[in-house]
């Protein structure tokens, strides 16, 4: 009697959120966290259009312009790591202040490079705080309610693409008439409405939960509760802590999302989780599997996305020669570079909405898996000389499975940490996950430039297919979960 009178008395962040539902709060955290990834998308996509252009004013090698594009890579498998651990140590605010103001800054600053030595410098610093924009996605996850919060995460996604398209338009206006230095400074433009709306964003009532801080937090889910016009459910909120210390030799990953009913609440949850527990906690027997599959999967993703585009830039020209990606761009006036760029951008929409419609329905580990292998399947008959058509459509269903999968990785992950190292194991598998961005470029354009594109197809369905294998064995599906 006294357990019921307890549950009846407490209610945990979950409880709140699916009695407030998904509103008026939620869009405003969507929009925010919206221009987030829109400027992080800028930031990457620049890359398509400066790089040739540095190459033409400066006389740079083909090498050094691929450079400008790793050293943003490297910076970015830095800062995803920095950044995770800034949220889960300082809050999520102050981590995606950090994104804010390294990318702008240093963004804006790259615009006026005297030299090749100063950009490459200033862009690494860039890709810094550009790192850090996984913050954003967790930070909005956690306002979500469980019921859709795969679809909204989804649609969440779907600001990278419009940025992308943004970003090719920004560049088709910009650079024949004004250059890439103007392109590099508006480019930053998202940032500055960042910190310009910086002091009206709420911290994350889960994070604050996970510190101790449940006052704070239900301040924050009273905010949210007024604003979506809904009532908190009646009682005191309560945090469970997470059980991912290995004490318990009982304890399962279904304990990392959903909380023992009887844990109560425990005397030293305001005491500030260390940075030594964190990585403990990710280097538990609980999450040590789910973590290298996770790192295996996201590298098979980057390398896969960032290997179809390279392979869209290569074959575009009808006569499939073997002419290097760098020559096919080096003109970087060229209307055709703007608009290949636009028009694969496009193909990332339907991989949303796909993503969008299955991801609730049929899990996170089937769509995954199921997109991956997609993905291989457009990919192969690229091996041997088909129409510039059939070529087109391939590559166009291609960049549909490969982003409508990535979408499905962004919402899968943080469900998969409790909210004490969240930040910290997306931040790792995202960085983890960049090699696969680096090595890309070095393999695919490699293979193609040598006339090899049977080889290069080759590679890329075979980490595409290992990708999807390895989906099926994640321990846990989250559909439906509560995270704590």
């Amino acid at each position: 009697m006294a357990g019921e009178d307890e549950a009846s008395t407490h209610y945990t962040t979950d409880d709140a959120l699916s009695r407030v539902g998904f509103g008026r709060f939620q869009a405003l955290v969507l929009a925010y966290s919206g221009v987030g990834w829109i400027a992080e998308a800028f930031e990457t996509m620049l890359l398509s259009f400066v790089g040739p252009a540095v190459e033409a004013e400066w006389g740079v090698s083909g090498a050094e312009q691929g450079l400008i594009s790793s050293v943003v890579f490297a910076g970015m498998l830095v800062g995803s790591i920095a950044g995770g651990v800034i949220a889960d140590r300082c809050g999520r605010r102050i981590a995606f202040l950090f994104t804010a103001v390294v990318t702008g800054i240093f963004g804006l600053l790259s615009a006026f490079s005297p030299n090749y030595a100063s950009l490459l410098a200033l862009r690494f610093v860039a890709g810094l705080g550009m790192g850090g924009g996984h913050v954003l996605s967790t930070w909005f996850i956690e306002f979500v309610p469980a019921a859709k919060r795969g679809t909204w995460m989804v649609v969440f996604h779907c600001c990278w693409t419009v940025g992308t398209i943004l970003e090719a338009l920004l560049a088709w206006a910009v650079m024949p008439r004004l250059g890439w230095r103007w392109l590099l400074a508006l480019s930053a433009t998202p940032c500055v409405i960042l910190l310009i709306f910086f002091p009206l964003t709420p911290e994350s009532p889960r994070y604050l939960c996970s510190r101790g801080r449940t006052m704070d937090a239900t301040i924050i889910l009273e905010r949210i509760a007024r604003m979506n016009n809904k009532t908190l459910p009646p009682g005191i909120l309560t945090y469970n802590p997470e059980k991912y210390i290995e004490t318990n030799p009982s304890t399962s990953e279904t304990a990392l999302l959903i909380a023992d009913d009887h844990a109560g609440i425990e005397a030293d949850t305001s005491a500030k989780p260390s940075g030594i527990v964190t990585f403990q906690a990710l280097r538990s027997k609980d999450l040590i599997k789910t973590s290298f599959l996770l790192w295996f999967v996201y590298v098979a993703n980057y390398f896969a996305y960032y290997g179809v585009i390279l392979l869209t830039s290569e074959l575009s020209n009808g006569g499939r020669q073997c002419a290097s990606v760098g020559t096919h761009l080096v003109q970087p006036k060229d209307a055709n570079l703007y608009r290949d760029v636009l028009v694969t951008s496009l193909a990332e929409f339907p991989g949303l909405l796909l993503a969008a419609l299955i991801v609730d329905r049929i899990g996170r580990k089937m769509s995954m898996g199921g997109l991956l292998l997609l993905c291989g399947a457009f990919l192969a008959p690229l091996s041997v000389h088909l129409g510039e058509g059939l070529v087109t459509s391939l590559l166009f269903c291609a960049r549909t499975c490969i982003m409508g999968s990535f979408s499905v990785l962004y919402v899968y992950t943080p469900e998969l940490y409790p909210a004490s190292s969240r930040n910290t194991g997306v931040g790792i598998t995202s960085s983890l996950g960049r090699i696969g961005s680096i090595v890309s470029p070095l393999v695919t354009v490699g293979l193609v430039e040598s006339c090899r594109l049977k080889e290069a197809v080759f590679v890329m369905d075979l980490l595409l297919f290992l990708g999807g294998v390895a989906s099926a064995f994640f321990p846990l599906e989250t559909k439906g979960c509560q995270i704590q």
